[in-house]
């Protein structure tokens, strides 16, 4: 059961229409905690997430599963939830009650960080190295996304050793990639286009011989 309940959530998390919809959330949260005057509205959203429904896989089941109905999840925030969250908070979750979406909380939370980091000024650029990036390497990184782009970088490094080589940076849907592992593959394919260019070329020559 526990198994087909993660396939189910990493299917939500995966769809592309779950994180338009989550996005729309996660913008219409920060406005309206910033409307009500609520300060640091994602900290108690990342410690429900963390401390709550993450260490106890039942409970975040028994709130997002469909085989939960609506009227059961309403009771369980009223019941559970309520006497120990915000009043703001506790009615963000009935309304993703009232509408089946609980089960998207995990990537609303995500959308709403991501947003949270666009309206500050802040953009994620994601590092992929061969080796552990040096102080040094991630300052001239951070000072050329400031440079090209104009926002306060927030680097997410990972070392990936096949790289053999360089760096990949991504920013949003832009891939820079320096990789070693990518250059040894273009110049391995422009000596085999030109090693069949030179085959072609000197089939011509023998023909017209």
């Amino acid at each position: 059961m526990a198994e087909t309940n993660k396939t189910e959530s990493s299917h939500v998390l995966a769809d592309p229409s779950a994180q338009a919809v989550a996005k729309v959330y996660a913008q219409a949260y920060l406005d309206s905690a910033a409307e009500a005057g609520v300060d640091q509205p994602l900290e108690e959203f990342t410690s429900f997430q963390d401390d709550i429904l993450a260490p106890n896989p039942d409970f975040a089941r028994l709130l997002t599963s469909p085989l939960t109905t609506k009227d059961e999840k309403l009771g369980v925030i009223e019941r559970a939830v309520k006497p120990h969250a915000s009043e703001f908070f506790t009615n963000f979750l009935k309304v993703l009650g009232e509408r089946d979406r609980l089960e998207l909380l995990p990537l609303i939370l995500s959308e709403s960080w991501l947003e949270q980091e666009r309206r500050d000024g802040k953009v994620r650029v994601q590092v992929r190295s061969a080796q552990e990036l040096s102080d040094s390497q991630r300052e001239k990184i951070e000072q050329r996304v400031r440079t090209v782009l104009n926002k306060e970088p927030i680097l997410v490094p990972s070392v990936e050793s096949e790289l053999l080589g360089g760096i990949i940076i991504q920013v949003g849907d832009t891939i820079y990639d320096g990789s070693l592992r990518t250059r040894l593959k273009k110049l391995q394919s422009r000596l085999r286009e030109r090693y069949l260019n030179e085959i072609q070329s000197g089939r011509d020559r023998f023909s017209l011989s």
